[in-house]
């Protein structure tokens, strides 16, 4: 008998997401909440991050509480979205009192989108307060399509026209009063695969877009230096109940990554800017080992249901392209 149990995302009382989304421009925002604040750790795998404000999560800066992480589209562009998360963060007085001011802590990380739909349509400051306003209301199980994953796409290493839908996943488990989520938004460079049976389940086409093209092997005919890698990054968070500092928090999600190796091929290449949060939402005192292990099984999953709850006929996504 397994010892976890699935679990909805709600059921984490210090968590709460909201989502922003342009379905003409292909672009969105998505917010992770964390109303009484959260310790947070950081690892960065690929060569290309969008990021702010991830110094925040270092062992050796100040060990203030996180109020928000932002994943969105858009690249660097999408970085704007932060500003309107923190207005309305300051809106409703939250954040870390400097004595003049009030200075929501918030950390953002980016997909590159800007080759699926109107690469003139980026996150804005509106989208952003918009998914945070939404988040404030609770926290939005949806998956797929939606907020940063809105114009997510994976097997890209020829091109758009050969490369299939992807979006937002969300997976959540418990073991005892210990608990792990995680959500990811999956735009890779790379083919997807389910980890347990070694089944591709979306990456690059052939042409034709009637069967797999294998991405690595394709990779091994660019010999000589090749500047074709854009459009990429996968990003994402963990989410724990358990107590742990912000050092340990940096390993957790270094752990994390496991995931996207078991699920990612080729994965972490200079043109991705694969990023992982970890974040502690809790005081439930459990292993480091036991949570570093189980946040990769839980982001692998959230990998796969993006996936599945993403895919749109060929004809629609084309329009896109």
């Amino acid at each position: 008998m397994s010892l976890l149990k699935e679990i909805s995302i709600t059921e984490f009382t210090n968590l709460r997401i909201g989502h922003a989304s342009n379905h003409d421009g292909q672009t969105g925002v998505t917010v992770l909440y964390f109303p009484q604040g959260a310790k947070v750790g950081c690892d960065i795998s690929g060569g290309g991050p969008a990021s702010r404000e991830t110094p925040l999560t270092s062992p050796v800066t100040a060990d203030n509480p996180i109020n928000a992480i932002v994943l969105s589209g858009g690249s660097a562009y999408g970085l704007a979205a932060a500003d309107g998360v923190m207005n309305y963060l300051e809106s409703q007085n939250i954040g870390y009192n400097t004595g003049a001011a009030l200075v929501p802590l918030v950390c953002q990380s980016c997909i590159y989108d800007l080759s699926y739909g109107n690469p003139k349509v980026r996150p804005t400051a509106k989208m952003g307060e918009e998914a945070c306003r939404q988040a404030f209301s609770g926290t939005d199980t949806r998956t797929g399509n939606i907020g940063a994953g809105t114009g997510a796409t994976v097997g890209k290493l020829y091109g758009m026209k050969q490369s299939m839908k992807s979006g937002l996943g969300i997976a959540a488990v418990s073991a005892g009063d210990f608990q792990m989520a995680a959500v990811v938004i999956v735009n890779a460079i790379g083919d997807i695969f389910n980890p347990k049976n070694g089944q591709k389940i979306a990456g690059l086409k052939t042409p034709d877009r009637k069967d797999f093209l294998d991405s690595v092997q394709e990779l091994y005919r660019f010999m000589t230096p090749h500047d074709q890698f854009t459009g990429n990054t996968t990003i994402g968070a963990v989410i724990t109940n358990g107590a742990f500092s912000k050092a340990e928090l940096n390993k957790i999600a270094s752990m994390t990554r496991c995931a996207y190796a078991r699920c990612i091929n080729p994965v972490a290449t200079m043109a991705d800017g694969d990023s992982i949060y970890a974040a502690s939402i809790g005081d439930v005192s459990v292993d480091i080992n036991m949570a570093g292990t189980l946040a990769a099984e839980v982001m692998a999953q959230a990998i796969q249901n993006a996936i599945h709850t993403s895919q749109i006929p060929d004809e629609e996504f084309l329009k896109y392209v």
